[in-house]
């Protein structure tokens, strides 16, 4: 059994695509499919069920999912060990906003590649935000992501990185522009522009309404949180949002909220994440613990 057919076994799992794998790890298709089968022989059954759809790990196939997952954090760590250079090596996934400009997440990441400068980053988001990150951590696409879900989903080691205030969001000749603090019970009786459903900013308002017996129509989704401020001004409605992730907009403004909201923003891992998505974890918990990352910073263990 070679570490390279591993690496295929876990990338195959981990798309449930072939093709898909194959681009991940840099090898032929033909290369990854005959890797599958040879494991599979040497194991003496199968670990996927494939048929037109795609492919789908066997009972089998999961179980030895997990031990493939820890024989190749235990290979990384041993060739560390053995790298005269010293130093993390490899490749880190980071699941991103991609609207999150209140955080510094280029100073986070060039701090990281300057202590790390052998682990090559790949950043992006989802396109059902914080729901489709947290599959991707949980499923092992994803190493490190920035979440906004409420709550706290099992299997998922948690840090808290910062709580941040809803507020509302009006095109500045809007009639509650002028109060200085905006009932939720006004603002549901209006369209509302939000991001679509799975964002985590969307979930924790819309049960925050739900709680108080309220309910609303979203007029308008778009896929850019960032982007919402700029549909408000053009009066395609009314927002409620982080204000963390608010960005200015001509003709929009802001306003608190007579009831209390909070949305938390947290970085989550497996609960092993290797050695690079520790460390990144560890340079999270530096910066947020100094106030440097922004926001109001608040920090928590883990789950």
């Amino acid at each position: 059994m070679e570490t390279r057919q591993l690496e295929y076994f876990v990338a195959v799992a981990e798309e449930s695509n072939f093709t898909r794998a194959s681009e991940r790890v840099f090898a032929a298709q033909s290369t990854v499919s005959a890797g599958i089968r040879s494991l599979e022989r040497e194991l003496g059954a199968d670990l996927f069920e494939r048929d037109p759809q795609g492919v789908r790990l066997t009972p089998l196939g999961a179980e030895v999912l997990e031990a493939a997952r820890a024989t190749l954090e235990a290979s990384e760590r041993m060739r560390m060990l053995a790298d005269p250079r010293g130093g993390l090596r490899g490749q880190l996934r980071v699941g991103i906003f991609t609207n999150l400009t209140t955080i510094d997440l280029p100073g986070i990441l060039g701090e990281f590649h300057s202590r790390h400068p052998l682990v090559d980053l790949r950043l992006g988001p989802s396109p059902s935000g914080s729901t489709g990150l947290a599959e991707d951590v949980r499923l092992g696409r994803v190493d490190v992501a920035f979440m906004g879900l409420p709550g706290r989903l099992p299997g998922l080691h948690y840090q808290r990185l910062a709580m941040s205030p809803f507020v509302a969001v009006l095109a500045e000749d809007h009639p509650l522009a002028s109060q200085n603090r905006i009932r939720l019970a006004d603002l549901t009786t209006q369209p509302f522009v939000d991001a679509r459903e799975g964002f985590g900013n969307r979930v924790t308002l819309d049960r925050h309404l739900a709680e108080l017996g309220l309910s609303r129509r979203v007029a308008t989704e778009v896929s850019d949180l960032g982007e919402i401020p700029r549909f408000v001004a053009a009066r395609l409605g009314v927002a409620v949002m982080p204000a963390l992730t608010v960005l200015p907009a001509v003709g929009a403004v802001v306003r608190p909220l007579a009831e209390p909201v909070e949305w938390e923003l947290s970085a989550v891992s497996r609960p092993r994440p290797n050695a690079a998505a520790a460390a990144l974890l560890g340079l999270l918990a530096e910066r947020f613990s100094s106030g440097r990352a922004g926001g109001t910073v608040e920090r928590d263990g883990t789950e």
